[in-house]
């Protein structure tokens, strides 16, 4: 009888453990920033192998032709510093780039690069980033100070959102635009991809500020710039829109499909061939197509700019230095690159574009794996120098 009653008591206590261990384990699964922070901070005791390293990229296309410039650099590095990366398209779709983070996060990611469509999209992925201990950079993006300045400082105050790597746009903007009017062209049609989208804004920026300070020097001699149409991301929203203008404007010389990875582009391009105005209608852009070359010389494109592929690569790069330690992550700001656009309106521009960023990679590996060990100061310099000049001398002269 003590026996049975000695066993009773000792089940009942083991059902107790293990109603108490279940308890505490739900509690301790529910992470905060404050938990991650602390977990961070005793797995720096320890450095991280560069094998252990996962960096997902949130990424609107990862085959588009942008998208797979991206991904050409993007891999790279991977490959070149020994660490996994992990892609997930979410098509510049709000939900869909909030939900990548929290995948990308699940996936095991120790670091994310993300390029979104608004800044209000940084709220949730900042937040889930810095709940999870996983360091975050945004390229060809940044927060506006001004126009989203909760979501800015939320940004600056993060231990995990090291900084963004972004252009230009405004001056983008301008240097297009004189590109059109030194071609003749005065009656520019303007095609945008998502209303709200940060870069497409600051380019739409520098459009208006161009033909603004063109018209206040030359009273007789206008150019006019339309409303936006928008098409998307898609090459048949480019079609469309550009089919749009013509229609609305029969006048018009010159189109701007601003940007969206490419593939507005190469609707936009087909839809004028369709028409027949190939010779009567300028096309600038931004985002290189891979037989850019070509278009310039049968005037189906203008000019362009672009080659700015490189700037995921060293949003990468912060993030990677940024787990390995290296990079100190501030609570009162970030780290803010503004990354040079490259200019072409002409197929000699071109060719040697061609030559060090289609034919070959603009660094090699054995530079990749220098730049990953640079100071932040020094990446940024390496990262501003970029030019087709610049990789010219790289050929002879690598860095090291």
């Amino acid at each position: 009888m003590k026996k049975r009653v000695f066993s009773l008591i000792l089940a009942m206590v083991m059902v107790l453990v293990l109603v108490v261990g279940c308890g505490a384990q739900d509690k301790d699964s529910k992470t905060d920033s404050s938990d991650a922070v602390a977990t961070k901070e005793a797995a720096n005791d320890a450095p991280i192998a560069n094998e252990d390293i996962k960096i997902g990229v949130s990424i609107w296309s990862s085959t588009d032709v942008l998208g797979s410039q991206c991904k050409l650099i993007l891999d790279a590095a991977a490959d070149a510093l020994g660490v996994q990366v992990q892609y997930v398209d979410q098509g510049h779709v709000s939900e869909k780039v909030t939900a990548s983070v929290e995948q990308l996060v699940a996936a095991g990611c120790n670091g994310i690069i993300i390029c979104n469509s608004s800044d209000t999209e940084m709220t949730s992925a900042i937040k889930t980033a810095s709940d999870n201990g996983v360091y975050m950079a945004q390229f060809f993006r940044a927060i506006h100070p001004e126009n989203s300045a909760d979501i800015y400082k939320m940004a600056q105050e993060s231990p995990y959102y090291v900084g963004a790597v972004h252009e230009n746009e405004p001056g983008n903007g301008e240097e297009l635009v004189k590109i059109l009017i030194d071609k003749g062209s005065r009656n520019i049609g303007l095609i945008g991809w998502e209303q709200g989208d940060a870069t497409w804004l600051g380019r739409w920026e520098g459009y208006k500020k161009g033909v603004e300070e063109w018209n206040a020097a030359n009273p007789d001699d206008q150019v006019k710039l339309s409303e936006p149409q928008y098409a998307g991301t898609s090459s048949d929203g480019g079609a469309k829109a550009a089919e749009a203008l013509m229609a609305a404007d029969p006048t018009i010389d010159a189109i701007i499909p601003a940007g969206g990875g490419g593939d507005p582009l190469l609707g936009a391009v087909a839809a004028v061939e369709r028409a027949g105005k190939t010779d009567s209608i300028n096309i600038v852009s931004t985002d290189f197509l891979p037989d850019l070359g070509e278009r310039l010389a049968n005037g189906s494109i203008a000019g362009e700019s672009g080659g700015h592929f490189c700037d995921p690569m060293f949003a990468f790069m912060m993030v990677y230095n940024a787990i390995k330690g290296n990079y100190e992550v501030p609570t009162d700001g970030f780290y803010d690159l503004v990354f040079p656009y490259l200019f072409v309106s002409s197929t000699e521009d071109y060719a040697g574009y061609e030559k060090y960023f289609v034919e070959t990679m603009p660094y090699t590996n054995d530079e990749l794996v220098a730049i990953s060990e640079m100071s932040y100061d020094d990446m940024e310099e390496v990262a501003l120098n970029l030019s087709i000049a610049d990789a010219e001398a790289r050929s002879t002269n690598p860095i090291k």
